[in-house]
């Protein structure tokens, strides 16, 4: 099979999305000295508009084979533009061109923001932004915040344990769709299912919800200490709460969990026929807000 190239995939959905005109206005600057490039990436929403991208199922599979994870079919236009213009910048000199993206982040407003952080799976030299996707997360800008938890595979390949754990529990904080994270089992950690377990305590001493994922980053460190939660959960009225014990007990190798989980042959049922999935669970969560 023949190496791979995102800029090939994305050139060629971006052709089909924008103009003749954009294009060859791109293909201009992206052969134009750093000044003109960076006044460029600015301009680039008056040249291809700000409208819903198509792409083909095989353009996503493509693009999957060389960051899996990343997903851009809920891009716009003026997104795929200028991550598209990013991967033209010429890598060769690591200092100059780490010097030059940096630089775009310095003066970058919110949807140029959006765009650096989407193109950081596919930029030159990626342990070199790492700092910069942490300070992201510490940011309050949401949609910006949602370009680096959600579709992107970056975090979880390059950030340390705290900086990860950080973007989850802010995920949660924030309400974004934790679901989208690439990466949130894998990079489970006994330190993150901690900070997530005080977190479930202040909400429910507050009378407040919770969202019942938070459980997926628990399930598989439940012990003695953790146990309780699970049982107060798996009590619930609250349907996708049992369902969310259920998982969790079903990710634990802790005994009493799975002979809790054996009390419910239903949700033991519906997990081992693949009913029954954090993926499948999340979908209900967003029904049950559409319906109330």
């Amino acid at each position: 099979m023949p190496h791979f190239q995102p800029n090939r995939v994305l050139s060629e959905i971006l052709r089909q999305n924008i103009t003749g005109d954009a294009m060859e206005w791109l293909l201009e600057k992206s052969r134009a000295d750093s000044t003109s490039f960076n006044t460029a990436f600015v301009m680039i929403p008056r040249k291809t508009g700000k409208r819903n991208i198509s792409v083909t199922q095989q353009q996503q599979r493509d693009l999957a084979e060389y960051a899996p994870g990343l997903y851009v079919n809920d891009w716009l236009t003026d997104r795929l533009a200028r991550v598209w213009l990013l991967l033209q910048l010429d890598s060769s000199d690591k200092e100059r061109y780490i010097r030059q993206v940096e630089n775009l982040f310095l003066t970058a407003e919110v949807n140029e923001l959006v765009a650096l952080y989407s193109a950081l799976p596919l930029l030159a030299y990626p342990e070199a932004w790492a700092a910069r996707c942490a300070e992201g997360i510490r940011s309050n800008i949401g949609d910006a915040l949602q370009a680096i938890m959600c579709n992107n595979p970056y975090p979880a390949a390059y950030l340390s344990e705290p900086a990860w754990n950080q973007l989850v529990m802010k995920a949660f904080f924030t309400e974004k769709p934790v679901e989208k994270i690439i990466g949130l089992d894998k990079r489970a950690n006994k330190e993150l299912a901690c900070i997530l377990r005080d977190y479930a305590h202040e909400r429910w001493a507050a009378y407040r919800t919770i969202n019942p994922q938070i459980w997926r980053c628990v399930g598989k460190f439940t012990d003695e200490e953790f146990f309780p939660d699970i049982q107060k959960l798996a009590a619930s009225g609250n349907a996708l709460e049992r369902e969310a014990a259920a998982l969790a007990c079903n990710d634990s190798s802790y005994m009493p969990a799975k002979e809790l989980l054996d009390t419910n042959p239903e949700l033991t049922s519906a997990i081992r026929s693949g009913m029954l999935t954090w993926d499948s669970l999340a979908i209900k969560m967003k029904e049950h807000v559409l319906q109330s």
